[in-house]
């Protein structure tokens, strides 16, 4: 299981003064809010910086982070990540699952096929779509409903799935 959840990601520099605008990856964005310090990835590594101050602007996160105090400062940071460990992720509710943890689970049917893997999570708006890679190569999508997805296992690493009616069929 992944140790760092990613929030949001940093799309470019906010004004003179070191701030950043982000896209939030995160279901609430008002929980930047809350944040005391966040961890900072990009291709030189990563590193925690204490959160100093938050606004909104559209769909934005606007952060000042400690140690960013200008502009020049802040574009070095452009398309890095941004994560929190799971000690500060937001609480899930009861069936509910980090994305990450789901990304490489096994699918199996209901009827004891072994359909194929978990590739991705699509979030539609009115409900998750799993994007699975069957054995067969061909990649289908599987509606997070219960009807359609009947359990997620994280100690055995397995998905438990009802194949609807045309789920298959391209």
């Amino acid at each position: 299981m992944e140790q760092f959840l990613r929030v949001g990601v940093i799309t470019t520099t906010h004004g003179v003064k070191g701030e950043v605008k982000v896209f939030p990856t995160t279901d609430d964005p008002q929980r930047f809010k809350k944040l005391k310090e966040i961890w900072v990835e990009n291709p030189k590594g990563r590193s925690c910086r204490k959160v100093e101050s938050v606004k909104f602007f559209k769909q934005f996160v606007i952060l000042k982070l400690e140690g960013i105090d200008d502009m020049d400062q802040a574009m070095l940071f452009k398309n890095s990540d941004l994560l929190v460990d799971r000690e500060h992720a937001m609480p899930l509710a009861e069936n509910e699952n980090y994305i990450v943890d789901l990304i490489g689970l096994k699918v199996v049917s209901d009827e004891g096929e072994d359909l194929g893997v978990v590739t991705d999570v699509l979030q539609t708006g009115a409900n998750d779509v799993y994007e699975i890679k069957l054995k067969s190569g061909k990649t289908v999508l599987f509606p997070a409903i219960r009807q359609c997805i009947l359990d997620v296992n994280l100690e055995k690493g397995e998905v438990l799935a009802h194949v609807m009616e045309g789920l298959l069929d391209l």
